[in-house]
């Protein structure tokens, strides 16, 4: 029975890359099949608290696509409201998603740049008048250089932030304009004006000492759950491009091949059974 299991399941993985050549009706069942095989492969094995994601390829999906970059950022963002549901059905109690990292906000044009911030108004403002806060129960938070985004978005991230603190059930951090290095340089500054001022010794700092200082490490809830224990990154590009620097020493990093806007509910099934069948020693 096993063998046959895994064969239809090898047949169901082979034909869902090749979907286009295969009518409609028998693709949804071989997807089907081939989704629902993967979910009771991970479904009793230990699922990630703590989810980041580097939601990457928008652009070149909508280039390969001949649409305007724009598109593959609203594409993106939709794909991205699908993944969350996605997580929140399965238990991940925490999800962080770089939506634009410091070298986006200083880059790229200020064409783009105001299409990506009245993007995230728009999904600030779904987020609230469709009732996702209270039906899931989450709360938002943001973290990064906030001071250089227009102050309309700004005061829709307060809204949303004083909106969503009465919930502690699940936790949505967006990185925004955020960027690793810059985090662990403001740190460096605060601590030592506390340093000169007399209010921490030197031989007082250490790594627990030093996480109080990171502004990204407020919004990360409960001890145990500071650090992501999986990271995502779409569009086949192996690098972590300056995102939680100092929080993912640890995590366990995994790189899909598919543009964001095509991530598929296996991809990330498969995202998952990667990790539980990884040892997690953390040095020891």
């Amino acid at each position: 029975m096993t063998e046959l299991m895994l064969s239809l399941a090898k047949l169901a993985r082979d034909l869902s890359r090749r979907l286009r050549f295969v009518s409609r009706p028998l693709g949804k069942l071989i997807y089907g099949f081939y989704e629902n095989w993967l979910y009771t492969q991970i479904s009793d094995g230990p699922m990630p608290k703590h989810i980041a994601i580097i939601p990457d390829g928008n652009r070149r999906w909508a280039r390969s696509q001949g649409f305007d970059v724009n598109v593959g950022h609203e594409v993106g963002y939709e794909r991205l409201e699908e993944v969350l549901k996605w997580l929140w059905e399965l238990g991940v109690k925490v999800v962080t998603v770089y939506a634009m990292s410091y070298e986006n906000c200083i880059k790229r044009s200020e064409e783009e740049k105001t299409h990506l911030f009245n993007l995230m108004k728009k999904g600030v403002d779904r987020f609230i008048s469709e009732r996702v806060l209270e039906k899931h129960r989450v709360r938002v938070r943001f973290l990064g250089r906030l001071d250089i985004i227009p102050e309309d978005l700004r005061s829709e991230i307060r809204r949303i932030e004083e909106l969503s603190s009465q919930y502690s059930e699940k936790f949505l951090n967006v990185a925004l304009c955020y960027g690793g290095r810059q985090e662990i340089v403001d740190a460096v500054r605060v601590l030592a004006e506390d340093v000169r001022e007399g209010r921490v010794r030197v031989d007082e700092i250490s790594e627990e000492l030093f996480m109080k200082y990171l502004p990204g490490a407020s919004h990360f809830p409960t001890s145990g759950l500071s650090e992501p224990d999986l990271v995502i990154r779409t569009s086949g590009e192996l690098r972590i491009s300056n995102f939680l620097l100092w929080h993912i020493a640890y995590s366990e990093l995994y790189f899909c091949d598919v543009f964001w806007p095509e991530f598929r509910r296996i991809d990330l099934l498969r995202a998952i059974r990667a990790y539980q069948r990884r040892q997690r020693r953390f040095g020891a």
